[in-house]
């Protein structure tokens, strides 16, 4: 299965490509740990979703929400 990327991966990645990030290591540090906790709130909404969602006949009836989650978005 391909793995996803979310909108929070997709940002970052755009913004360092347009070289809208400098490579300056605080703003780096700095843009590394707001893009980690973005990420991380990010999980938790596609798991919350996951959970609350009707997701039968889809083939994710036997998997938890993290399951789901790291099966299609955990790119590490």
């Amino acid at each position: 299965m391909e793995v996803k990327q979310t909108a929070v991966e997709w940002l970052v990645e755009d913004l360092i490509e347009r070289d809208l990030i400098k490579k300056d290591d605080y703003i780096k540090s700095f843009v590394n740990s707001s893009f980690e906790k973005a990420k991380q709130m990010e999980k938790q909404q596609i798991i919350d979703a996951f959970e609350q969602g009707e997701y039968t006949g889809r083939g994710f009836e036997d998997l938890t929400s993290e399951e789901y989650y790291n099966i299609n978005f955990k790119s590490e």
